[in-house]
């Protein structure tokens, strides 16, 4: 496929009229905006022809791939059908139903929590919003309406939105909007790399990481904590991987306290981590799971909350009506995609995939990293891989914050054809998974090159120990 496209021009209109998320938009305008054109596969094309191998899945969403021919015709037979209606009074629409029963169908039984109901919206800010509204909601109704407090991570990202952002631990998301809102508040981060004391293993490390959270509880007052909310494996900040010990001592002190769990999938699920929930792996039990991204694999806008019974069977024997919802809940077109989306990961077995074939490859692969001058360590979790650059291998110093060494190296690799996200000093990926061994292997080869002119710059500028 081949796209001709006035690069100038389009990089002139977008900064005369597109304001992008997360941006320094004067800084962004006298860069000009990279803009891509086309993808298949694992590769996306920007407008000067220049092929990219996108080891971010976009963002984070396209587990399936690019140009799947599938879930362009699941939308356009369901736009020819039903484009869009609304799912208020009392209304619903075939694909939201047989899309709520699949997804309750893929979800790992876990008792009285299990996962039967799905609310629908169409992204992982909205459904953590909804988490706020839904758990308040939940202790109002059984008489405990004190129960207001929700507990996240620093570093943890839960979404942009007002309630999204305050769940989230981001500091300069903080900063900004004079958040967090009120009634919610964080623990640090179980980050072994940065956190961990010297002589401690990391599985001692988990179990005091899950103790902040029972510490943090009776600072508060049980009584007055409704949940904890944490992504299995942490995305955004930096693909922060826990240790083995870490969940399931979370999950010992919210049952302790009777605190609701909320596990936020939005990167982890769909087969990201080698499952189809992530919190199957940690052996969790959560009572709301956040889920988006990976279940369009980001070809149209869709995200949603699976509402374990624990949970739905309050709200809807007690509850009354919910005054809670979206214009876009349950819409028709986005969940037709999802289904199609389903229909090709199960057919392809991309989760087992991932658990059994190409997540253990990677692994393999990117342990090799760590024998690389500038890692300090370079870790995998099915198909999430993070590492982070250090200024001194033996002592693990890191580098000066203003340096931005981890701009560099991503300047590197989009100046060689390869997508790898910079979170700090840690470089990170998310690659779609539908990847070869030898398309891992292509990746493998770009990462360490970028690496290498990384670390030749640091040798040059003087960064080194």
């Amino acid at each position: 496929m081949t796209t001709i496209i006035d690069t100038a021009a389009i990089q002139a209109l977008d900064s005369a009229h597109f304001l992008h998320p997360f941006t320094d938009f004067k800084d962004m305008s006298a860069r000009g905006a990279r803009i891509m054109t086309h993808a298949e596969g694992i590769y996306v094309w920007d407008s000067e022809g220049k092929k990219v191998l996108d080891a971010m899945s976009g963002l984070w969403c396209v587990n399936v791939g690019y140009a799947r021919k599938e879930l362009a015709e699941a939308a356009y037979q369901q736009m020819m059908t039903l484009p869009y209606y609304n799912s208020f009074f009392q209304t619903a629409n075939v694909p939201a139903v047989q899309l709520a029963a699949k997804l309750a169908s893929l979800a790992p039984n876990v008792g009285d929590r299990s996962f039967e109901h799905v609310f629908y919206s169409s992204s992982g800010s909205e459904s953590n919003d909804t988490n706020v509204r839904m758990v308040r909601r939940y202790w109002d109704l059984l008489g405990q309406p004190q129960r207001k407090v929700i507990i996240g991570r620093i570093n943890g990202y839960h979404g942009s939105t007002m309630a999204a952002a305050s769940l989230g631990g981001m500091s300069g998301m903080h900063a900004q909007g004079d958040l967090p809102i009120p009634n919610i508040t964080h623990i640090e981060q179980p980050y072994f790399f940065e956190n961990g004391l010297p002589g401690e293993s990391v599985e001692a490390f988990g179990l005091r990481a899950a103790g902040w959270l029972e510490e943090k509880i009776l600072q508060i007052g049980a009584d007055k904590v409704a949940a904890f909310i944490g992504e299995p494996v942490q995305g955004a900040g930096g693909v922060i991987i826990p240790p083995a010990t870490y969940w399931p001592e979370i999950q010992r002190i919210v049952d302790k306290y009777g605190i609701l769990l909320i596990s936020d999938e939005v990167i982890c699920a769909f087969g990201r981590l080698g499952h189809w929930f992530a919190y199957e792996k940690f052996g969790m039990k959560p009572d709301l799971v956040t889920f988006a991204k990976g279940v369009t694999s980001g070809y149209i806008p869709l995200g949603g909350v699976m509402v374990g019974n624990r949970v739905a069977k309050v709200l809807i024997e007690q509850g009354g009506e919910f005054n809670h919802g979206y214009t876009y809940s349950g819409h028709p077109v986005a969940c037709a995609v999802a289904l199609a989306n389903l229909e090709v990961m199960e057919r392809e077995q991309l989760p087992q995939r991932v658990h059994d074939d190409i997540g253990p490859y990677l692994a393999r692969c990117f342990a090799a990293l760590n024998e690389h001058p500038l890692v300090g360590e370079a870790q995998t979790c099915g198909f999430v891989a993070g590492l982070v650059l250090v200024k001194d291998k033996r002592t693990k110093e890191r580098f000066a914050e203003e340096l931005g060494v981890g701009m560099v190296c991503r300047g590197h690799c989009f100046g060689n054809g390869l997508i790898m996200r910079a979170v700090g000093d840690r470089m990170i990926i998310a690659p779609p998974l539908v990847m070869t061994h030898a398309q891992i292997d292509e990746m493998m080869a770009l990462i360490t090159k970028c690496l290498d002119l990384t670390y030749h710059d640091a040798q040059k500028n003087g960064w080194m120990a």
